[in-house]
C-alpha cells in the first residue's frame, strides 16, 4: 500500500480555488501570442526550476550556470558534475515538456526510469535509470542528518506500480492534490540510489502538465521548494515518521504543497506585471536610440541580473557573429551595457542606467500565507457575529 489521499477540509478547497483563479491568471497572461516577453518569462522560470530543485541536493550552482543550461550554452568545462547535473535535469524536464503535450501518453515504469537515467546519467556508479539494489537513507542536505530509512529495495517495484497505477486512475481529487500525492509516494518510496527528490519534484510538474493546468515551466514548485528548503524536510520528516509508514497522514504534506502553489503562483503574477513594463521601458528607449529591437531579449538578461554573452546572443537573436559583436558594441556605446573580460571570456552586463529601469519596473512582491489569511477572515467574521 501507498500513501493515500486524505479527506480535506473546507480550508483546503477554498485554497485551492483561489490557486486556481491565480492559475487562470497567469494561463491568460502566458497565452497572449502578443506578449514577446512571455519567452524570456519561460526560460527565467524553468532556470529558476532546475536551479531550485539541485541546489537542494548540493549541486553548487547559480541562476547564470541554470540558464546557460536552459540555453544549450558550453561552459569551459563541460564534464563538471555540477554542470552535468543542471543539464540531465533539464534533459528530463525537456522530456516531460514534450510528453505533456502526446494525446496518448499514460504514466507508465519505463518513462519514470528514463527520466531517472536522464537526471542521472552523468554519474554511472549510481545506477541511473535502475531502481536501488540495497537498503538507502535520506539526509537532510542542510543539516547532514539521517532523516529517514525508505522500504526494502525487494518491495519497491510493486510499489512504483501502484504508484503508475494510481497516476492512471481518474478520480475528481483535484489535480493539486494528486500531483503532491505523486511527490509525496515517489519520496517516500525512494526507489533509486540517488535523485530521487530531483525526480520526484519532477513527478509533480508532470502530473500537473499532463492535466494541463499550465506548461511546465510555469507549473512546477521547485522554485518555492529550493527556496524553502528546510520547511521541505521538516514538513516530510512529520509525514514519514523516519521510516515507510505509508499510513500516516499525509495533510500536512498537502498543506505544504498547497502553500508552496499559491506562493509561485502569486510570484509569476508578480513577475509577469514587472517582466511586462520592463519590456515597455525597453521598447521605447531602443526606438529612442535608434537601437536594433532585436536587442531588448539582451537587455533583458542584463537588466535583470544576468550575463549577457555573445555566442547566447546569437543564437537568441539568429544573427551572424559579425552583427552580434556589432549589436553589443551599439548597446555599450549607448551605455545600456558595460563590457567584462577579453575575447572568449568576455561578456557583458548592465549599465547602472539600465539597471535603474528594472528598479522602476519592481512592484510589491510580499505574499500573504494562504491558510493564515482564511483563518484570519474566519476570526474576524466571528467578532463580527459577536
Amino acid at each position: 500500500m501507498i500513501y493515500q489521499t486524505p479527506a480535506l477540509p473546507s480550508t483546503y478547497v477554498q485554497v485551492i480555488e483561489n490557486i486556481e483563479d491565480c492559475r487562470n491568471k497567469l494561463r491568460f497572461s502566458i497565452s497572449d501570442n502578443l506578449n514577446r516577453w512571455n519567452g524570456f518569462l519561460a526560460r527565467m522560470a524553468y532556470a529558476r526550476a532546475i536551479l531550485g530543485s539541485n541546489t537542494m541536493e548540493g549541486v553548487n550552482a547559480t541562476l547564470d550556470d541554470a540558464l546557460a543550461a536552459v540555453d544549450g550554452d558550453i561552459p569551459s568545462n563541460p564534464q563538471d558534475e555540477n554542470w552535468l547535473a543542471l543539464t540531465g535535469h533539464r534533459d528530463a524536464m525537456d522530456y516531460i515538456i514534450q510528453l505533456s503535450k502526446e494525446p496518448s501518453f499514460d504514466h507508465n515504469e519505463g518513462t519514470l526510469l528514463s527520466l531517472h537515467f536522464m537526471m542521472m546519467k552523468h554519474e554511472l556508479a549510481k545506477n541511473p535509470g535502475r531502481y536501488r539494489p540495497g537498503p538507502v537513507h535520506v539526509t537532510n542536505m542542510i543539516t547532514g542528518r539521517t532523516v529517514y530509512e525508505a522500504p526494502n529495495a525487494e518491495l519497491v517495484p510493486a510499489l512504483v506500480r501502484e504508484l503508475v497505477e494510481s497516476l492512471k486512475q481518474k478520480n475528481s481529487q483535484p489535480v493539486l492534490v494528486r500531483a503532491a500525492m505523486a511527490h509525496l509516494n515517489l519520496t517516500m518510496i525512494h526507489p533509486f540510489r540517488d535523485g530521487n527528490g530531483r525526480m520526484a519534484r519532477a513527478l509533480q510538474t508532470f502530473v500537473l502538465a499532463r492535466e494541463g493546468i499550465l506548461d511546465p515551466r510555469f507549473s512546477s514548485i521547485e522554485e518555492y521548494v529550493g527556496r524553502n528548503s528546510a520547511d521541505y524536510y521538516a514538513v516530510l520528516a512529520e509525514v514519514g515518521k523516519g521510516e515507510w509508514h505509508p499510513e500516516n497522514d499525509a495533510l500536512p504534506w498537502i498543506k505544504f504543497c498547497l502553500t508552496a502553489h499559491h506562493f509561485q503562483a502569486q510570484t509569476l503574477l508578480k513577475r509577469i506585471g514587472e517582466v511586462g513594463s520592463l519590456w515597455e521601458r525597453l521598447e521605447q528607449l531602443t526606438k529612442e536610440l535608434k537601437i536594433p529591437s532585436r536587442t531588448i531579449g539582451a537587455l533583458m538578461d542584463a537588466a535583470t541580473g544576468r550575463r549577457v554573452r555573445n555566442p547566447v546572443y546569437r543564437r537568441e537573436s539568429d544573427v551572424s557573429a559579425q552583427i552580434a559583436k556589432r549589436d553589443l558594441k551599439i548597446l555599450v556605446t549607448n551605455g545600456l551595457l558595460e563590457a567584462k573580460g577579453e575575447k572568449r571570456g568576455r561578456y557583458y552586463i548592465a549599465s547602472k542606467s539600465l539597471s535603474g529601469l528594472y528598479e522602476q519596473s519592481k512592484v510589491d512582491r510580499h505574499i500573504r500565507d494562504p491558510f493564515l489569511t482564511l483563518e484570519e477572515e474566519a476570526q474576524s467574521a466571528q467578532l463580527h457575529l459577536v
